[in-house]
């Protein structure tokens, strides 16, 4: 699947479990919105990704992806321990330049 290198970044470090590797694909002031909260800066994004990795234990595969430059938004098939898993969302980034400046995630 062809998708911009700080998206694939993401994914792999999500499938790997590495919260440092998935934080630095994020630009140091970087935002993150998901299930109605923000989280600002890259350590902020560090924390609620591995709160949701212990709690949840939540697998992203990608399925799906749509547009390029600065706008990309890959539907992925997230499995983990929580009710209704399976679901599908929708990872919507927006990209400067190597670097991930925001990601929403909806369903």
């Amino acid at each position: 699947m062809n998708m911009p290198s700080p998206v694939k970044a993401y994914f792999d470090a999500d499938r790997n479990r590495d919260a440092r590797a998935l934080a630095a694909a994020f630009a140091a002031d970087a935002t993150v919105k998901d299930e109605g909260n923000t989280y600002a800066g890259r350590e902020a994004i560090e924390a609620w990704w591995s709160e949701a990795k212990a709690k949840y234990e939540p697998v992203a595969a990608p399925l799906e992806v749509e547009g390029q430059g600065e706008a990309v938004k890959v539907l992925a098939e997230v499995t983990g321990n929580f009710p209704g898993s399976p679901v599908k969302l929708t990872f919507a980034f927006r990209l400067a330049g190597a670097r991930i400046e925001h990601l929403e995630i909806t369903q």
